[in-house]
């Protein structure tokens, strides 16, 4: 990997060291021009004569993730972002009384706040499947929870306040043996981690453009197994969804694209392209390889020094390290690196409430490193973190 051309590409490289790439990764200029150039044709020229004009590249962009994720194109949507493609699957379930919802102990907040809403309309189950000693999912108390009443598995791929892989494709086997749907939010790791829908098994797949595939804020996307599709009906339609064909008659497309709707971010979509080819073209296997390594020297590097505690869970661990410092808050350590030009973010308990009051934890320090990231920023921010925490 030529890490001085990929931080060519990047001119915020130039400014910062960046270790939030899992709030929101630093574009390539590549990505960046694609969505200044659509922009300005679309002042120029008018936002629908656009769009017409560059029919052909949107539509390719349903390809060009379908071939990331090892998906067809007809099996991809386009959403403004994560959440709404992960509530656009799940609210498309038609649930009843009595079904029930297995979730991971590490769930993102906004997906278990979905169950609760549901739980408010219908009298669902929400069970939470128990850790293994690594402190991922566990499979086997996954297999010993099944049973025909199970309607969803719904899984975070990667926690947003811990290093932890959960190990979507064992609990894909699962899955697939049992009469129930399995959605997979995978927010973190399209982009970093070798997302293959085929090999997870999953009915469906929600992912952000602004995280780790380097895309613009306000892009999104879902997949969608085509064997499912026609068995999941959106909670809202549009007449880009459906069509009107009658008085009392409507046609619901066949593909993916129920889930969409009419108006389209087509700048950003363009951006999102972008992204997804920027990341193909290095190689996604290549590309978590050398995320690991970083994380893991990262990891190495603070546990070395004194007063510092890791957080970090799991067998396999990805691209986020969460810590914190003995007697000083997480918001002041955020302030302190920000004054220095060193981008981290901070993880609340009630982002992912279960695992963090389990664990006894309330606000973590959470730096998330990228391929462009090197070995020489990781030591700058080691010093500054000895200093803060000295």
């Amino acid at each position: 990997m030529h890490i001085t051309k990929l931080r060519r590409d990047t001119p915020g490289t130039e400014n910062v060291i960046h270790f939030n790439n899992a709030g929101a990764a630093l574009m390539p200029k590549t990505v960046s021009k694609s969505i200044i150039n659509y922009l300005r044709e679309e002042s120029l020229y008018g936002g629908y004569e656009t769009a017409d004009k560059n029919r052909n590249s949107i539509e390719e962009t349903y390809s060009i993730i379908g071939k990331f994720i090892n998906a067809h194109s007809n099996e991809i949507a386009l959403l403004e972002n994560a959440t709404a493609a992960w509530n656009m699957a799940f609210f498309s379930i038609d649930f009843s009384d009595g079904d029930r919802i297995l979730t991971s102990k590490s769930e993102y907040a906004s997906n278990y706040l979905s169950y609760l809403r549901l739980q408010e309309k219908v009298n669902v189950q929400i069970e939470v499947i128990p850790n293994d000693e690594h402190g991922q999912t566990s499979v086997t108390s996954l297999n010993n929870m099944m049973d025909g009443k199970v309607k969803l598995i719904s899984i975070t791929h990667i926690p947003t306040n811990s290093g932890l892989v959960n190990p979507v494709e064992k609990i894909g086997e699962i899955a697939q043996k049992h009469d129930c749907f399995y959605l997979v939010d995978a927010c973190q790791s399209v982009g970093q981690y070798p997302v293959d829908v085929q090999a997870i098994g999953c009915d469906m797949l929600s992912a952000t453009g602004r995280k780790y595939l380097r895309g613009p804020r306000g892009t999104g996307f879902l997949y969608v197994n085509s064997d499912q599709i026609s068995n999941l009906l959106p909670p809202f339609i549009d007449l880009h969804a459906a069509e009107w064909t009658s008085k009392t008659t409507y046609q619901i497309r066949n593909d993916a694209r129920r889930f969409e709707n009419w108006e389209m971010n087509y700048a950003g979509v363009m951006g999102l392209k972008k992204a997804v080819e920027y990341a193909s073209d290095i190689g996604i296997q290549r590309i978590w390889k050398r995320i690991t390594k970083l994380a893991e020297k990262l990891r190495w590097e603070l546990a070395e020094l004194p007063d510092i505690t890791i957080h970090d869970i799991g067998k396999t661990k990805g691209g986020i390290v969460t810590f914190t410092i003995d007697s000083i808050s997480a918001q002041e350590v955020k302030k302190y690196l920000s004054d220095k030009n060193i981008n981290v973010s901070n993880s609340s308990k009630s982002s992912t409430l279960l695992d963090m009051e389990e664990r006894d934890l309330s606000n973590l320090i959470r730096a998330s490193v990228h391929y462009y990231n090197t070995e020489t920023e990781i030591e700058q921010f080691i010093t500054a973190i000895d200093n803060i925490a000295n």
